[in-house]
């Protein structure tokens, strides 16, 4: 998502976090047109995205928004897990934040 970052950075006004894992065991046996599913959707911290790169580009390009958690879609964390993959993400992101004491510097 970097490139697409830097190059949308002046019409970014909302962020939905979300991450995928790339199945590259399907990609080798069945390409990305194969009867399965080469991606998989997952919560953010479950997937391949570096996050802190993620929150950095944003931060670099001015964004100052909220990122909204989507969990529903992962397949280990939803139904009755869906609160707690919500959970972890939420940790997650504020570590790639900078920590759970991360504090903006007064005004």
């Amino acid at each position: 998502p970097i490139p697409q970052i830097r190059k949308w950075a002046p019409r970014i006004f909302h962020v939905h976090g979300k991450d995928a894992t790339v199945r590259w065991d399907v990609i080798r046996e069945h390409g990305v047109f194969g009867r399965l599913p080469f991606v998989q959707m997952r919560t953010p911290g479950f997937g391949d995205s570096d996050w802190t790169r993620v929150i950095s580009e944003l931060r670099l390009a001015g964004y100052k928004g909220a990122i909204d958690i989507e969990g529903w879609h992962d397949p280990v964390y939803r139904d009755d897990l869906e609160i707690t993959g919500q959970a972890r993400a939420l940790d997650y992101l504020k570590q790639c934040r900078g920590g759970n004491s991360y504090l903006p510097n007064p005004v």
